[in-house]
């Protein structure tokens, strides 16, 4: 059995959108909130939370940033075919 990581996330579609977003965070925004209010996914219901995974079960860019973080750490944004993703690590 692998590393397995927890982490939540906010996925927008625009650039712009996830560039304002992360200057929220930065100066102190809710990462839950501003996923409930912004993101474009299901996990937007559970404040970003995605849960625990290991490597493989993310597509790569998510999976190499993802575990690039600290618990606790929020990333820069993260394109993938999806959108433009915000990652924190939450354990």
């Amino acid at each position: 059995m692998g590393e397995k990581i927890r982490c939540s996330h906010i996925l927008v579609e625009k650039m712009t959108l996830a560039e304002e977003i992360l200057k929220k965070l930065k100066a102190g925004g809710n990462f839950s909130r501003l996923a409930e209010q912004y993101s474009i996914d299901g996990s937007r219901r559970r404040g970003g939370d995605l849960g625990e995974f290991g490597r493989g079960m993310m597509i790569k860019p998510f999976e190499d940033a993802a575990f690039a973080l600290k618990k606790g750490e929020i990333s820069g944004l993260v394109k993938t075919q999806f959108g433009y993703h915000i990652i924190k690590r939450t354990s």
